[in-house]
């Protein structure tokens, strides 16, 4: 009888060992360092990125071409350099110019004599008086011709209409060119405007007027140059671009803009005095969706899918999935999984932070250094005695 209650014994104690032994083995929840932060409500203003390059503004650039069919005779200018109004840029051929310019006058001269002698002839009843009107008609055609021919004389020395900057120049000693041909163009520096391309949908939600924050390059992390807001948005899209043109004026900027420069906008197309807005790094994408992880009182997160109201460089809009006073994990967000414990990337004040546990502590030094003593000499390093403890008030 004992000897079956002692095996009845054993065995419960050994079911109990294995079920105590399967509890130990089971795996604790994944603990991940994050940071997190309350949800809020502030002031979001909403926008979108577009890259442009700055252009000249219109009334304020001249493109110039030669009159005539002719050939370059001298290019006094190069690109880049400052010119004044009415300074010569590109001399062409003047021989041709010169020719056409005297025959011209000729014709004149002769057509003059002509018409006056078929007015007198007219009045005097010798020919018809439409033969003195043809005469009259061809002497005026002819002094239409003299003037071309002066202006195209004038215009062969391309001059500067506007003091400016050269920032084309296509001319080459002794090339023919035509009047379709652009040969200069100057643009006045300090009248730029910066032309952003816009997708068609973000050009229908920007207004005249609205604020844009510029930065050097193609993205938000350049240079910054400054606010400007929106002149006008073209109606038409650029087949080349397949966008929509922005044109922005900026009235100051940290420094000086150059014709052609890449720029980055920020465009603002709308203000929400209490939005919902929490940090980018907190949004989680989620395929076509997005999502982020809220931390409830014991430390566990929690992914919830969100619904993007809006974004830009400072926040991210959330308008439906987030309600203000929940905590969410921002920084470390997308090495978090469901369930998992989530533990503060920095220690709480009063507590060594990480980067002094990186430097070791003070015992932990004089340890390693008690522990190199020994194996270079062989023999343990003294310790240091406690110190005694405190006699019992009132006891010798």
């Amino acid at each position: 009888m004992n000897v079956r209650i002692i095996l009845v014994a054993l065995a419960a104690t050994a079911l109990l060992g294995c079920k105590a032994k399967d509890e130990g083995e089971k795996e604790p929840a994944a603990v991940v360092n994050a940071q997190t932060v309350v949800v809020s409500a502030q002031a979001f203003t909403e926008t979108f990125d577009a890259i442009g390059n700055v252009v000249p503004r219109a009334g304020h650039v001249a493109t110039l071409s030669a009159p005539a069919a002719g050939r370059v005779g001298s290019v006094v200018v190069t690109t880049g350099q400052t010119v004044q109004a009415g300074q010569i840029l590109v001399e062409l051929d003047q021989a041709p110019f010169e020719s056409a310019l005297r025959a011209a006058e000729a014709a004149v001269a002769a057509a003059d004599r002509a018409n006056e002698r078929q007015q007198r002839l007219a009045n005097e009843g010798i020919v018809p008086r439409k033969d003195a009107e043809s005469a009259a008609a061809e002497a005026a055609a002819k002094h239409a011709d003299l003037i071309n021919a002066q202006r195209s004389a004038s215009l062969s020395i391309i001059k500067a209409p506007i003091s400016g900057v050269v920032t084309r120049m296509n001319a080459t000693i002794g090339a023919s060119v035509d009047p379709s041909q652009p040969l200069v163009e100057v643009a006045d520096p300090t009248s730029l405007d910066v032309l952003l391309n816009a997708t068609p949908s973000d050009a229908g939600r920007t207004r005249p007027g609205a604020k844009v924050t510029l930065s050097a390059g193609s993205t938000a992390t350049g240079e910054p140059l400054g606010v400007g807001s929106v002149a006008d948005v073209s109606a038409t899209i650029d087949s080349a671009a397949r966008g929509v043109a922005i044109r922005v004026q900026v009235p100051t900027t940290r420094r000086p803009l150059k014709i052609g420069e890449t720029v980055f906008g920020a465009v603002a197309v709308g203000t929400r005095a209490n939005a919902i807005v929490i940090p980018n790094d907190a949004l989680v994408p989620d395929g076509e969706k997005f999502k982020v992880f809220v931390v409830d009182e014991k430390g566990i997160a929690h992914e919830r899918e969100v619904t993007v109201g809006g974004k830009n460089e400072n926040g991210t809009e959330i308008s439906e999935g987030l309600t203000v006073g929940e905590r969410i994990v921002t920084q470390g967000a997308y090495a978090v999984s469901d369930s998992a414990k989530v533990a503060p990337l920095t220690a709480p004040p009063g507590q060594p932070a990480e980067e002094d546990e990186k430097k070791g502590a003070p015992d932990a030094k004089v340890a390693a250094k008690d522990e190199d003593s020994t194996k270079q000499t062989g023999k343990a390093a003294p310790t240091k005695a406690a110190p005694p403890a405190a006699a019992p008030k009132g006891k010798p």
